[in-house]
């Protein structure tokens, strides 16, 4: 079963509670990714490198118009041209306007959640440019015309069953489990995409300000061909991505592989500070970088500047209950999915209501927040974005009557005690629907033979009784 991410809310949630194929898939992945990642951060002072990769962070995000301009100004020395985009649409303008001046036609993509966010692919397709995505994950569900399910995984919602099926309908190749056949089959079809690229398209994991350093991390080595073979380079990045010095760099570099992958270190980490200069023997002819804006200033304004501190490294997802049973369709059509989605697309969106759901998708168990590797208080943003979408209107009908009849309640001894014996009652008939359906995944605790005000009172009538008898 395909989940429909123009579907409302509720549809999506059913549709991937309904697919065998996708909970083995899920399980599969985000079980081995945290194994991983326990085991990675195991192995050093894990807590230390939380500590010092949210400094870097929150150092970032404190400064952050200092050096945006120091990144700019060292960006443009280094031979780069530098343009900011106010907007999605003002970025996907700016980059149709660079591929039509240097009359592209074809385009080689590296991995970006970035671009996905401002759907910069379908907007240059929609200009006649031929774009393929180079990331293997990327790739797959080009081919299969589907979003990405995963902020590091894109194809994580797939089993290597389906891939093989993939392939073989549109490539012809004989039906294979073997991963390393798999990719095999799409080195073949890629590696001619990218001698033939007329401009390669990347995002960004840091910018460094200092030296006006771009930084990729990456394991396929496509990055580096993106960034290297085409004429012409351009990278779009988030402003928050900026890091002041090239030490603070290396070391999210660490905090990111270990979190994401359970790897020491990527197999590649790659710094572009600008076109090929004279006599090298290889590099863009033009490099261009796009510092997007996009709603991040109105988060800072909002008082949610800590989820910019997001390194995307997807440890959150991986935790996450709900995104392992639903996976990341099911949150929509965001870029950004699990814990980390359900606060930023709220936030980046011009409406808050086309997402309203989405902060009321987590069980506030606080996995997220003991995985991240720059300690973001995931749980505590959800619920001030619940706070919110209630103030503005925007929580769902039933949880605001439930709030108001729990106040009402709340307010009587009267009232709170029938209600007491009526929940009492209830948990006894478990067989009944709604509660039928709502125990499936829960287990109520069962209530005392004894209420505590009854037991207080009894208590107190006692100690009266010693004390008169003394």
């Amino acid at each position: 079963m395909q989940v429909d991410v123009s579907a409302p809310f509720d549809t999506r949630v059913r549709q991937a509670l309904g697919d065998e194929h996708l909970r083995v898939a899920l399980d599969r992945a985000t079980s081995r990714l945290s194994t991983r990642r326990a085991e990675a951060m195991a192995a050093i002072d894990g807590p230390q490198l939380r500590d010092d990769a949210r400094a870097v962070r929150q150092e970032a995000i404190d400064r952050l118009p200092t050096l945006l301009e120091e990144l700019e100004q060292n960006l443009t020395d280094n031979g780069c041209q530098v343009h900011w985009a106010q907007d999605a649409a003002e970025a996907t303008r700016t980059v149709r306007e660079i591929a039509e001046r240097a009359r592209v036609k074809r385009i080689v993509k590296s991995k970006s959640m970035v671009t996905e966010e401002i759907r910069l692919t379908a907007s240059l397709e929609r200009a006649g440019l031929t774009v393929t995505e180079t990331d293997l994950g990327e790739y797959i569900i080009q081919l299969a015309d589907e979003p990405p399910s995963h902020i590091i995984a894109p194809v994580i919602h797939k089993r290597v069953e389906d891939v093989s099926e993939l392939f073989h309908n549109t490539f012809g190749t004989a039906p294979t489990l073997d991963p390393s056949d798999l990719c095999a089959t799409a080195r073949s079809q890629l590696r001619g995409r990218f001698l033939d690229a007329d401009m390669g398209i990347s995002g960004c994991n840091f910018a460094i300000s200092e030296t006006g350093t771009i930084c990729l991390i990456t394991n396929e080595g496509n990055g580096r061909m993106v960034s290297s073979l085409p004429r012409l380079y351009v990278v779009v990045l988030g402003i928050e991505k900026v890091v002041p010095t090239v030490e603070g760099a290396i070391l999210l570099w660490q905090a990111a592989a270990r979190n994401a992958t359970g790897q020491n270190v990527s197999v590649y980490f790659s710094m572009n500070s600008g076109p090929r200069k004279k006599g090298h023997p290889d590099g863009p002819d033009e490099m261009h970088v796009v510092l997007l804006d996009n709603g991040r200033s109105r988060v800072l304004e909002r008082g949610y500047g800590e989820a910019l501190l997001c390194i995307r490294c997807g440890a959150c997802l991986n935790a996450c209950p709900v995104y392992r049973h639903i996976g990341g369709h099911a949150y929509g059509q965001t870029a950004y999915n699990g814990p980390i989605g359900a606060v930023i697309t709220p936030l980046l969106a011009d409406d808050a209501s086309a997402a309203k759901e989405l902060p009321f998708a987590s069980s506030l168990c606080g996995a997220c927040r003991d995985v991240c590797p720059v300690k973001i208080n995931l749980p505590r943003l959800l619920l001030d974005l619940r706070r919110d979408m209630a103030e503005s209107g925007h929580a769902p009908v039933t949880e605001r009557a439930a709030m108001r009849s729990f106040a009402r309640v709340m307010q009587s001894a009267r009232a709170r005690d029938r209600a007491v014996s009526a929940a009492r009652w209830l948990t006894r008939m478990k067989l009944l629907p709604p509660i039928r359906t709502w125990m499936r995944s829960r287990v109520f605790p069962g209530f005392a033979r004894e209420r505590f005000r009854r037991l207080w009172s009894s208590r107190a009538r006692r100690a009266g009784k010693s004390s008169d008898a003394s």
